[in-house]
């Protein structure tokens, strides 16, 4: 099987179910940046050496997965998918409670870095930021579910957690911000 098939030359790229849109709209730019975030978190994944962070960074990826299947699919399109939802949001919010109670509290606002795979989580974290940015600026014109805006919100935060949980573990101290 070839892996190129030239329908893409012309700039459109297809749907889930057929359709076909152009490579730059906002639902392209939304996929592309849940793509180019589980990239990331696949970067990240080759600096994990800890159990726990490395299963939810997997899980994670798959999730993202689905999502980016879930805006593959236009409104009223062949296909409606909604993978995305409270489970997956609870289970992160779970993870960043457990993965705070062994953090030092936080005083001030730290700068991405610390050991390489807390400044690869930060990069990951700055990824999800944009890719929400992404998503919601899709839905301006296309109604996203709220689990999915809800979800993109939760896993920065949890991406925060965790690039501070791999400080811990490297007994590397946060950076933390000061005025120059």
């Amino acid at each position: 099987m070839k892996i190129y098939t030239k329908t893409g030359d012309s700039g459109e790229t297809g749907l889930l179910g057929g359709a076909r849109i152009a490579k730059h709209s906002a639902r392209i730019a939304a996929i592309g940046d849940v793509d180019e975030l589980n990239a990331a978190i696949g970067v990240v994944r080759t600096l994990c050496t800890n159990r726990q962070l490395d299963e939810t960074l997997q899980r994670t990826q798959a999730w993202l997965f689905d999502l980016g299947g879930e805006l593959a699919c236009p409104p009223d399109g062949k296909f409606e998918l909604k993978d995305i939802g409270a489970s997956q949001i609870e289970y992160l919010e779970r993870s960043m409670d457990d993965l705070t109670r062994e953090l030092p509290e936080l005083k001030n606002f730290i700068l991405p870095g610390g050991s390489p795979m807390a400044a690869q989580l930060h990069f990951a974290r700055s990824v999800c930021r944009r890719a929400e940015r992404s998503i919601l600026a899709l839905d301006e014109s296309e109604t996203i579910r709220s689990d999915v805006k809800v979800f993109m919100n939760r896993l920065s935060d949890w991406l925060f957690t965790a690039a501070r949980t791999a400080n811990r573990l490297e007994n590397v101290e946060d950076v933390p911000w000061s005025r120059f």
